[in-house]
């Protein structure tokens, strides 16, 4: 078996030699190999206020020519003149793509790709713990890696990194608690899969951002997930504008003020979909007299009177239909609705979250202004999280 990372680089001269030695340094006597795709937008060598990033790449590549690892490192060249992006076709998505694609030429069915983020740090075991939680879960098809962003020491970022944190640990949180088929965090950093799992989805699709969601849910919808790993990933903590959502952007437009579109899901909303997860059974039957206000959403997104019946029609037992409903009301609807309905009860996120840890005794005022309130909920949340987490291990479906 080998291990592949895959690791994207724009703009990382100041962080990829830490990422290149921690995984040199991995306590693993298997072999291990590294692809690097360094990019940009062919354009950007034309534009003054790009070039020093185009420049800045060209430093990254003498940096890992240089590495001592240099040997096992294949480097994907999009970036010098000639060889960048063209037209929409740039960013994140696109360079996992290729590294995937290049990976795939070379790897087999068993090898594992690990989806590494260039200003991202790990222990000396995080290559043996993947390997060990593949060997006792055979049947998964992916890990979703648990993450921990580290203190920069800048306020500013930190602030906003941090607030950021809680925002997708509250979302991980409340759908672990109502079982969701899609509890997971979706982070490029932290994604370990088979080279087999990649070719059952059929290769991974590139987007510009948000990649990693829409390719852990394509996996999510054809096999197994594991939400649980003995040994996390921690990924960088700054500001960047590289991709157009994510932890960046988001962080960029907090430290703005603006957190309109990474507000603290209200508990409420997720009973509501509750509710539905509860009734799938009564669905199926066709006896369902209540009216729930996840599916009069879910009708109004798919224009339809009734998105249930084709489903009824088509899928003829109760775990074929079980498994069609969750497939078409996934995790992306699920945000849709949150994001819909979150915005309609018109709640401070401070109060939201104090009410969603009620039964947690956080025991403190909640303030998401400062700084040293925002580390405590952080940690607070990990510690919440982990323990859901580690008893739910794999996400299935029922």
């Amino acid at each position: 078996m080998t291990i592949y990372f895959a690791i994207p680089s724009l703009n990382e001269s100041k962080n990829i030699e830490k990422t290149l030695d921690c995984i040199a340094s991995q306590n693993y006597d298997g072999e291990i190999k590294t692809f690097v795709c360094i990019n940009q937008p062919e354009e950007w060598w034309n534009m003054p206020d790009k070039v020093e990033i185009c420049e800045d790449n060209s430093k990254t590549f003498e940096i890992i020519k240089n590495h001592k690892s240099s040997q096992n490192i294949s480097i994907i060249d999009k970036w010098n003149k000639g060889k960048g992006w063209i037209g929409k076709a740039h960013g994140v998505g696109h360079a996992r793509h290729t590294l995937f694609a290049e990976i795939d030429k070379i790897a087999k069915n068993d090898d594992i790709i690990i989806s590494m983020d260039a200003d991202t740090i790990f222990n000396e075991n995080y290559v043996k713990s993947i390997v060990e939680n593949f060997e006792r879960n055979r049947d998964i098809l992916a890990i979703s890696v648990p993450y921990y962003h580290p203190i920069s020491g800048n306020d500013d970022v930190d602030s906003a990194m941090l607030r950021y944190e809680i925002y997708m640990r509250n979302y991980a949180i409340e759908m672990l608690r109502i079982d969701s088929p899609f509890a997971y965090t979706a982070l490029g950093s932290a994604i370990a899969f088979k080279l087999s799992s990649y070719k059952k989805i059929g290769g991974f699709t590139p987007v510009k951002s948000g990649e990693d969601f829409y390719f852990l849910q394509q996996l999510r919808k054809v096999g197994k997930l594991a939400v649980w790993n003995d040994e996390k990933v921690y990924p960088g903590t700054r500001f960047s504008d590289r991709v157009y959502f994510g932890t960046g952007p988001a962080m960029i437009k907090g430290n703005e003020g603006n957190w309109e579109s990474y507000p603290i899901y209200h508990r409420s909303l997720f009973l509501k979909i509750l509710e539905v997860y509860d009734n799938i059974d009564r669905l199926f039957e066709g006896n369902l007299e209540k009216k729930f206000d996840f599916l009069n959403f879910l009708n109004q997104h798919f224009k339809t009177e009734d998105f249930i019946k084709p489903l009824r029609k088509n899928f003829k037992n109760l775990k074929q239909f079980r498994r069609a409903f969750h497939t078409k009301v996934d995790g992306l609807r699920i945000l849709q609705y949150l994001k819909n309905r979150q915005a309609e009860l018109q709640i401070d996120d401070s109060f939201a979250l104090q009410d969603n840890l009620k039964e947690y005794n956080f025991g403190k005022n909640i303030n998401l202004n400062k700084l040293e309130n925002l580390v405590e909920i952080r940690d607070f949340l990990v510690e919440i999280e982990s323990e859901l987490l580690k008893k739910k291990q794999i996400l299935s479906f029922a």
